[in-house]
């Protein structure tokens, strides 16, 4: 896979392969893409944690009855 960068990013690229944190550009885009993939996993399964700790309040009972509606005119007069 071939992409194209902007003149800032290759800029930003090169610096980093010449302050030597990096062999060569394709390592420094290798690790940027697998940080962010990481990152992304991460908030995953926070968000996973977040659900599964709703799913198991409402298990139990604990719930708070609302209307949604109540709430949208409660923002609206705000």
């Amino acid at each position: 896979m071939n992409i194209q960068l902007s003149e800032r990013i290759g800029e930003i690229v090169n610096k980093k392969v010449a302050v030597g944190g990096y062999l060569n550009a394709t390592d420094f885009v290798t690790d940027i893409v697998l940080r962010a993939n990481e990152f992304d996993n991460i908030k995953l399964n926070r968000l996973r944690k977040e659900v599964n700790k709703g799913l198991d309040e409402i298990n139990i009972g604990e719930v708070v009855a609302f209307d949604l509606n109540d709430i949208l005119k409660e923002e609206a007069v705000i």
